[in-house]
């Protein structure tokens, strides 16, 4: 009777252990990388330069919601002038929203062909709140990649564009200024090799407990102190895989991705869900927003709670990794 109990008990613990092993191949895809030293320069980019731009948004542009529309031109103009300085070919997306203009802020580099490689993160903030997290990192990291990619020659045309209207009331609508970006691309029949959202890339914390999940078994297979970068994706895509692997080729930050379903609360809380709208692959790069920034969407997120040479990492890690789509020929 007892051999019994312990043979059922040992069949259970066995068939969990498989489960759990399976659920960690499919959420969290790991792989092997090896650091290549030789193109890891992550040096290159400019942290004084973050900074000043998100010093820019979060102070001196504040605040940038959508009942201040006069600020967000500002930071729009901001944005345009900076991409435009980087030598990118700029253009403004206008589409009104309850008798109110507002505007995506659209730099274009490499062939202007339907291919198109799209690295998007949103500029307005949450209500008064200075947003220098959410999202000033995302859009300081913008355009320090446009920065670096003016030095490059590309195979593949790249847009950096700047969304707003990310927050709510509008989020989930059809007036994010990422559906309207997403929207246009698909009724032009344009070819996105993949989309990029950058949504809070500044914030890490070395202490233990630091870093939550919105599901307990999450625990098992992710750190729980925040000093890393996510890249998030839907299920059954491999894109957040391989980015993962190339930019722990190139940054000492460690680099997690998590494959997962929309119903796990964050998955698809930015831009990149209105991308998959319309079947375009598309990933998320975010530090986990309120899953570890405590300051999320308060006043307390503010230019000097973040980590610019952390920050500097994940940007060269997307910039690199852009390069290396852009070269990719397809067959």
């Amino acid at each position: 009777m007892l051999l019994n109990l312990l043979t059922s008990i040992s069949r259970i613990a066995a068939a969990l252990i498989v489960i759990l092993g399976l659920l960690w191949l499919l959420l969290a895809r790991p792989s092997i990388s090896f650091k290549d030293a030789s193109k890891a320069s992550p040096q290159l980019v400019d942290q004084p330069a973050l900074k000043k731009h998100i010093l820019m948004l979060s102070e001196e542009l504040a605040p940038r919601d959508y009942t201040h529309p006069d600020n967000l031109n500002k930071v729009a103009n901001y944005i345009a002038d900076s991409l435009r300085s980087s030598g990118a070919r700029v253009s403004e997306q206008l589409f009104e929203v309850d008798g109110v203009e507002y505007k995506n802020i659209i730099g274009e580099y490499g062939p202007p062909d339907q291919e198109i490689i799209v690295i998007g993160a949103h500029y307005d903030a949450k209500g008064e709140f200075p947003g220098a997290d959410d999202n000033a990192s995302g859009v300081a990291g913008l355009l320090e990649i446009g920065r670096l990619l003016a030095e490059k020659e590309l195979k593949t045309r790249i847009a950096l564009v700047a969304f707003t209207l990310e927050e709510p009331p509008f989020f989930r609508s059809d007036n994010m200024g990422s559906a309207v970006y997403a929207r246009s691309l698909a009724e032009t029949g344009a070819a996105v090799k993949l989309m990029i959202a950058l949504e809070m890339i500044g914030y890490y914390s070395e202490a233990k407990g630091s870093q939550d999940y919105p599901m307990l078994l999450l625990n098992l297979y992710y750190p729980r102190i925040g000093n890393y970068i996510a890249v998030v994706d839907k299920m059954l895509s491999t894109q957040a895989q391989r980015m993962k692997t190339a930019m722990a080729q190139v940054i000492d930050l460690p680099v997690y991705s998590i494959n997962a379903p929309t119903f796990i609360p964050g998955v698809d809380f930015s831009d990149h869900l209105n991308f998959w709208r319309y079947g375009y692959p598309a990933v998320m790069v975010t530090d986990t927003a309120f899953y570890r920034n405590r300051a999320y969407h308060s006043e307390a997120d503010t230019a000097a709670r973040l980590d610019y040479g952390k920050m500097a990492q994940v940007v060269y890690g997307v910039f690199d990794y852009v390069l290396k789509l852009s070269d990719e020929i397809e067959k």
